[in-house]
């Protein structure tokens, strides 16, 4: 995404390298202020009994690790780029500084291979979040570019467990190679679905848990495409955060006649309490269609913990800035298809034959295409309601850089608010939204659906 004023000059952005690197298990934590080091490259993994190649992650054989963060603790995070392919790192959901936001052209330049960009920031708020690249985006995320960064309460709320899930699907053909993950049928529609669901790149993986103990579930969908509608096991539990942030509002546990909808960029924090019995299996499972997929699952193991979920502390709220809504200015926003069937201009991070998609009926047209204004000014410090409207029959699950933001009303749905920073638009739909502009910078607006933003569903919004 091009800003007229912004020099692109790949001097201004390559930092200096990091040094050490701590690793735990499957994750990555911050210790002493040390950077964590993340370098970017391709590898295989066993989806079963083949092995896949031609896969991108951030380690060997496996899946991206879990980064973990400290809320209000200053973090650095070097990325190296070891792909042929230019990349960058977006952390999704991270209220940071504008030029640590990770998307090409808009807040730097893209990183080359061999290259090194120093990521600095200090997280404001506790919760659950993700990153991914936004340079290649839907090359290097269907391949797999796709990690959860959990940022950790200050003090501890009382879980005997800590579970996160990531929910990502690949595009795998009968001997487990990769297929094409892009079809101009699927961005000219919802987007083109993988066919192996994977959490944390394993098919239907089971858990031990301690028996009769209280488990925090994170679940976060990094896919591409799938929107999940899930079901929860039916014990006693409940979802104790929305897109990172405490909920505001309760939302009900879902079932299979009322499942939760979790789009592309979403999350979901569950607190529940584990069965007392020894062997017990819990499934947590995503429709697909009326049939019941098992996302993972977990088994009660040991000795009853006699655990009761009156025991956790409340999770702190975050200091999100309340918008005055009394005074907010109303802008309407309407996402829909575009005449214009032209291509984007993605400069190193490659380009679209096609555009299908459209913010106010303006394509896109590419990253690295300068002169291009932002789909809405904002003032900072003043308060605003964006009124989103879908003009398609598809799903958009609507992500805003840099910004929280919280739904007041929709046409077609009670919505709760609770604060986030991906919405995701049903059919036809159109959702109020409030939000305080306090973080200046030009950050990216746009569909989670990573064709439909690859393909002219896209912007930026100035906060200045």
């Amino acid at each position: 995404m091009a800003n007229p004023f912004f020099p692109m000059n790949r001097r201004n952005f390559i930092a200096a390298s990091g040094a050490a690197l701590t690793i735990a298990g499957a994750g990555v934590r911050a210790q002493s202020r040390a950077p964590i080091e993340l370098h970017t490259r391709m590898t295989s993994y066993a989806f079963g009994s083949h092995e896949t190649h031609g896969l991108v992650s951030l380690a060997d054989d496996a899946p991206p690790p879990v980064i973990k963060l400290r809320q209000n603790e200053p973090a650095v995070i070097d990325v190296t780029n070891g792909l042929e392919d230019f990349t960058t790192m977006h952390w999704h959901g991270i209220r940071l500084p504008n030029a640590m936001d990770g998307v090409p052209y808009l807040t730097q330049f893209p990183i080359a291979q061999h290259e090194t960009f120093r990521y600095a920031f200090t997280p404001p708020d506790a919760g659950t979040y993700w990153y991914h690249p936004h340079c290649r985006t839907m090359n290097q995320m269907a391949l797999g570019l796709t990690g959860m960064l959990i940022v950790e309460e200050p003090d501890e709320i009382g879980f005997d467990q800590d579970l996160p899930l990531n929910l990502k699907d690949f595009r795998l053909d009968e001997e487990r190679q990769l297929m094409p993950y892009f079809t101009a049928r699927g961005a000219a529609r919802g987007g083109t679905l993988g066919n192996t669901m994977t959490s944390n790149w394993q098919i239907s993986p089971r858990y031990d848990v301690p028996a009769g103990g209280l488990v925090r579930v994170r679940l976060a969908v990094t896919d591409t495409t799938r929107v999940h509608r899930l079901v929860f096991p039916n014990v006693e539990g409940k979802i104790i955060a929305w897109d990172g942030h405490p909920v505001n509002e309760d939302i009900a546990w879902p079932t299979e006649q009322a499942p939760l909808w979790l789009g592309p960029g979403q999350r979901a924090d569950v607190a529940l309490r584990v069965p007392d019995s020894e062997g017990t299996e819990l499934d947590f499972t995503s429709l697909i269609g009326s049939r019941q997929h098992s996302v993972a699952s977990i088994r009660s193991v040991g000795k009853s913990k006699g655990r009761d979920l009156a025991e956790l502390r409340s999770l702190p709220k975050n200091p999100v800035a309340i918008p005055d809504l009394d005074n907010a200015k109303t802008q309407e926003l309407v996402f829909g298809w575009t005449p214009d069937g032209n291509g984007q201009n993605n400069g190193l991070c490659g380009s679209s034959d096609y555009t299908f998609w459209s913010i106010d009926r303006k394509p896109w047209p590419g990253d690295a295409v300068s002169g291009i204004g932002p789909v809405a000014n904002l003032d900072y410090g003043k308060s605003y309601i964006l009124r989103l409207r879908n003009e398609s029959p598809n799903l958009h699950p609507i992500h805003l850089h840099g910004l929280a933001f919280v739904p007041l009303r929709s046409n077609l749905r009670t919505l709760a608010r609770n604060w986030t920073d991906t919405i995701l638009l049903l059919k036809n739909e159109v959702v109020d939204i409030a939000l305080k502009a306090d973080n200046s910078g030009d950050w990216a607006f746009h569909c989670h659906v990573i064709e439909h933003q690859k393909t002219g569903l896209a912007g930026y919004v100035r906060v200045s």
